[in-house]
């Protein structure tokens, strides 16, 4: 059982964690000349135009990623334009940057390097002006390509062990992280990435879902070659990573299903050569579930750990009341969201604060834990410029919406020190690091573990993203020194591991050209 053989996660991580030694002695650099294409094109596929955006669902951002999951009894089928609207606010291109000899072009969710390999695949049945097939997402065009044709919902459901909003929903989209297009930059840390960058077109997603009310739920237990195969992946260079079920259809598919047979579609290449980083295949081959009975062990586990009862100062939160209606749609602000590139040194009204944690930290719809309001990450702050809270290291308590204050200070520069020299993170109003306990992580879910608590804090700053952005504040995910971040925060944080980095504040406007 080569998930539960953790010494795989362990090894990848202490490999691939960021030093100021492995910094210095890092010779990789940027070939300009071999850039990966940032979009998977298939050469032989028609494209299937998706239609121009519907109207805007007018639910506000701060309401949509706080509020819990969809729940619904009754049938509830997504049609072309709930997808349209799903894709394009998860994945979609919303703003191009020109510049002498070409653009830039920027998709709804942030990711690193703006390399963009997550790819979004879509399983569904027969739905309202869409037949049933196996399709992909294309953003460059915007189109969906059928790559089967039929129902193969029930690949999914026995893939998932029977899970059952797989086993009900009429639709299901799959993404799956592309090594190349990333490792070209960050080489193999690349998988840590797949988690951070695919969690934010998850926040988006997730969040467009609750919009037009379609139940949805993040689906990670699954046997992977069998979902590999039917996207037809070379998993050498493609790998499926979760699965999203949305809707709810009113029977369960049919057991039988069409012939799942290698298809052998040509794609463009992305580059010219690709360079290997073998670490990353071992790091996720470690991480596969093989057996229906691997899948139902795996989730549905209680978060061993929690944090210890506070020993210091604790200050309570006090967000603003959240109004579905009132305030700027989710729509709008995935629209304006975009990846700060600099913060004036303002400080947050305490309330903008408060309400940026509180509605960014409310449980996620999984299969994960047993209760969608647990976290497998911690949430560990450093407060330079926030009005009521003195400056200093704090840890935030969900279950009480407080922060308690670990060691008072000005600590500006040693969050830009723990952001690899970055001045965001020292100019920011705060930086929120994600730390995780990894020994009991991989304890109760092997190396897939890693995988998810990623993937979880990949979700949490998307939802920071949003909430920042709906309150016209400005944010971005940075990248940092493990064991330096760890050594700050101990002894409370001792032992955790380092996971996911977040700078937030009042961010300086840039010149984009909105996509409409």
């Amino acid at each position: 059982m080569r998930n539960k053989e953790i010494q795989a996660a362990w090894s990848y991580h202490n490999q691939t964690k960021h030093s100021p030694q492995s910094i210095q002695n890092n010779l990789h650099f940027l070939d300009w000349s071999n850039q990966p294409i940032p979009f998977k094109i298939y050469s032989d596929l028609e494209p299937i135009s998706l239609p121009q955006r519907a109207a805007e669902s007018r639910i506000t951002a701060l309401a949509a990623i706080s509020q819990a999951e969809v729940q619904r009894q009754e049938r509830r089928i997504p049609d072309l334009n709930d997808l349209t609207r799903i894709f394009y606010y998860a994945a979609g291109i919303t703003k191009r940057k020109r510049y002498p000899g070409g653009e830039v072009v920027f998709r709804a969710a942030s990711c690193t390097g703006a390399l963009y390999e997550i790819e979004l695949y879509l399983v569904c049945e027969d739905l309202p002006d869409l037949a049933a097939g196996v399709y992909h997402f294309g953003p460059s065009d915007f189109a969906l390509r059928r790559l089967r044709q039929g129902d193969f919902r029930p690949v999914l459901v026995h893939a998932s062990a029977q899970e059952p909003s797989t086993a009900q929903a009429p639709a299901v989209i799959i993404c799956t992280g592309t090594y190349w297009r990333n490792a070209w930059k960050y080489q193999a840390r690349t998988y840590r990435h797949f988690g951070w960058d695919g969690g934010t077109i998850l926040a988006n997603l997730l969040a467009m879902c609750k919009a037009l009310e379609l139940p949805a739920r993040l689906v990670l237990g699954f046997m992977d070659d069998e979902v590999n195969r039917l996207l037809d992946l070379e998993t050498d260079r493609e790998v499926a990573l979760f699965m999203v079920p949305i809707g709810r259809a009113k029977e369960r598919p049919p057991e039988s299903h069409p012939s799942v047979e290698p298809l052998g579609l040509r794609t463009v290449p992305l580059s010219e050569r690709e360079v290997d980083y073998p670490e990353m295949c071992r790091m996720h081959d470690a991480t596969c579930l093989t057996s229906p009975d691997q899948v139902k062990q795996w989730r549905g586990k209680t978060r061993q750990n929690q944090l210890p009862t506070p020993a210091g100062r604790v200050f309570k939160l006090e967000p603003s009341r959240v109004d579905e209606r009132a305030g700027t749609s989710l729509e709008e602000v995935i629209r304006r969201r975009g990846s700060s590139r600099q913060f004036e040194r303002k400080p947050l009204r305490f309330e903008e604060f408060s309400s940026i944690l509180r509605c960014s930290a409310q449980g996620i719809p999984s299969d994960l834990l047993e209760s969608p309001e647990e976290l497998l990450n911690d949430w560990y702050l450093i407060v330079h410029a926030v009005e009521g809270l003195p400056s200093g290291a704090y840890v935030f308590h969900r279950d009480s919406c407080s922060v308690e204050l670990l060691q008072e200070g000005n600590f500006r520069n040693m969050a830009g020190h723990l952001a690899l020299g970055q001045a965001l993170a020292a100019d920011a109003s705060f930086d929120v690091f994600f730390l995780a306990d990894l020994d009991s992580i991989f304890e109760s879910f092997g190396n897939r573990g890693y995988r998810a608590v990623q993937l979880e804090a990949g979700i949490l700053g998307g939802k920071l993203y949003l909430a920042a952005y709906a309150q016209r504040r400005g944010a971005t995910g940075l990248t940092f020194f493990d064991d330096d971040v760890t050594d700050f925060f101990s002894p409370h944080a001792k032992e955790k591991g380092t996971i996911f980095l977040m700078a937030l504040g009042q961010g300086t406007k840039r010149k984009l050209v909105t996509v409409e």
